[in-house]
């Protein structure tokens, strides 16, 4: 696994579900991408009071994702995640830069004397998984070994940090319109996004490199 200086690997969160902030106990399992976006820009601006209560949810109701589907395609993006039960909550998120503005979901339970793993996303994919249990909470290393080496089921190999912009890549787009296909981001792990930043920069240099040597 890369790592890059200022980025704290060893970072291991007491819970899942201890909140250490205002910002990531609204955030927490809300599940639009644009709904998320917002809550975050009102709340930098100190007008979270000004935001209607609807954008706050953690789901909306059938007629509000009509209602936000008639906005642009885009606002649909998480918003058929399937709900987080009693037990659950999310503890990172891939978000694609696709038509749909798709999501996946990694999560984690408790059970008895463990954290239980799953992935979930907006239609119905299974994943393979690097580990589907662990006696502590993730490290922040730990939670990137998890996204590297998790993947789709029939889907392409390589893990869920690269493997979406690799397939695009292989269509012929260019990497560097790539660059912020894939967003990878936590509210509890705040380095995570960091990270990933960090590893599509390498990845789009590498093409660049390869250029300049044919």
């Amino acid at each position: 696994m890369s790592r890059f200086k200022g980025i704290d690997y060893s970072y291991q969160p007491k819970s899942y579900w201890e909140d250490s902030s205002v910002l990531q106990a609204l955030l927490r399992d809300v599940k639009g991408v644009q709904r998320r976006k917002m809550i975050i820009d009102y709340y930098e601006q100190g007008a979270i009071d000004q935001l209607d209560d609807t954008f706050l949810q953690s789901k909306l109701s059938d007629e509000q994702r009509q209602r936000f589907g008639q906005i642009h395609p885009s606002f649909m993006g998480g918003e058929y995640l399937p709900d987080c039960t009693s037990e659950e909550t999310e503890i990172a998120r891939i978000e694609l830069k696709s038509t749909l503005a798709d999501v996946i979901s990694i999560r984690a339970k408790r059970e008895g004397d463990e954290y239980v793993y799953s992935v979930v996303d907006e239609h119905g994919e299974t994943y393979s998984l690097f580990t589907e249990t662990s006696i502590d909470t993730f490290t922040l290393s730990e939670l990137i070994d998890f996204i590297d080496y998790s993947e789709q089921v029939g889907g392409r190999s390589g893990g869920f940090s690269l493997s979406y912009n690799n397939a695009n890549a292989d269509c012929g787009l260019d990497r560097e319109s790539l660059a912020e296909f894939t967003k990878i981001i936590s509210d509890i792990y705040t380095d995570l996004h960091n990270h990933y930043e960090k590893i599509f920069e390498n990845w789009v240099n590498k093409a660049k490199e390869k250029k300049l040597k044919t």
